[in-house]
């Protein structure tokens, strides 16, 4: 898997642009991806730039001409996509060797990681090897490629007790929420998750102000009612807290803070591993935030909860 998107090079590279350059650079951030399938003509005009100039800065990128970027673009948008059926697939999961006509090297997928098949899978120690090499290479890389300023800023709203915290998870990352979640509510007041009714959830988004962060968790096969949630938010004057993969979720645009992770894993099914290594992080850096006040509230937590017998 890429560990960054086409924004995060154009991002990267802004310091080293022409001031004609970062127009263009800005036109496709503001648009992004959509922007960047334009013409170069559609992409000049709309930075009041040359066409000479868009194809100087995608050269600047690495890139040999406008559809040598394009192209880059729409195998990101590709892998942004993918399904656990589709990653399964192109890995050949589980097919004999016969079915892959006598093939018995493992495939190796555009994110560089060694996608199994079921010939060289069998041995469990291989495995387990394999298992142990990605997954502390995602946890490591996700930690280092965390923008200090983001993660800084995610505890600052967790920890800050004047706001009320909303936590909203998708199909497998509802597990997430509720472990953040958790931990929060053992360390600070006015923590709750997205009720699952429809009409508990309507009241509670139509309730959110400018005190209100909502923690969402969003991941590729993106759920197009979190961009909803996140747009709501933000138009009410809430934060949003974004946890999300390296091709971002919908939702980023909205959000005050974007963590992401990456996703790769030793299955077709993208891994939760490093979010759940960012998660914990973050509630060290709220537990060190609140100082005292989170052992007297973790202290008060225990002491109730041995006198109503649930310890």
């Amino acid at each position: 898997m890429a560990s960054t998107t086409l924004a995060d090079d154009i991002r990267r590279k802004l310091g080293e642009l022409s001031p004609a350059e970062r127009k263009v650079a800005r036109v496709i951030l503001a648009g992004y991806p959509a922007a960047g399938f334009e013409t170069i003509a559609v992409l000049a005009e709309r930075a009041s730039v040359s066409a000479p100039t868009v194809i100087r800065f995608v050269n600047r990128l690495g890139y040999q001409g406008f559809p040598d970027f394009q192209a880059a673009l729409r195998d990101e948008l590709d892998a942004r996509n993918a399904s656990p059926l589709s990653l399964y697939d192109a890995a050949a999961f589980g097919r004999s060797e016969t079915d892959r006509g006598g093939d018995t090297d493992t495939d190796t997928p555009d994110d560089g990681t060694r996608r199994r098949t079921g010939a060289d899978a069998a041995p469990d120690s291989e495995l387990l090897r394999h298992g142990s090499q990605v997954f502390t290479g995602a946890v490591t890389a996700t930690l280092a490629e965390l923008p200090p300023h983001d993660f800084e800023h995610a505890v600052r709203l967790l920890a800050d007790r004047k706001r009320r915290i909303t936590l909203a998870g998708g199909r497998f990352t509802h597990l997430l929420a509720q472990y953040l979640g958790l931990h929060l509510m053992q360390l600070r007041d006015d923590v709750r998750f997205l009720p699952d009714r429809d009409v508990e959830r309507t009241a509670v988004l139509a309730a959110l102000t400018r005190r209100d962060v909502l923690v969402v968790f969003d991941y590729r096969r993106y759920e197009s009612d979190k961009t909803t949630m996140a747009a709501l938010v933000h138009e009410q004057g809430g934060k949003v807290v974004l946890f999300t993969d390296t091709w971002l979720s919908p939702a980023a645009p909205h959000a005050e803070v974007v963590l992401p992770s990456r996703v790769t894993a030793p299955s077709p099914y993208d891994s939760l591993v490093p979010t759940l290594a960012v998660l914990e992080t973050v509630v060290a850096g709220v537990i060190t935030t609140l100082g005292d006040e989170a052992r007297r509230r973790m202290q008060h937590g225990e002491d109730i909860a041995r006198r109503a017998g649930l310890y």
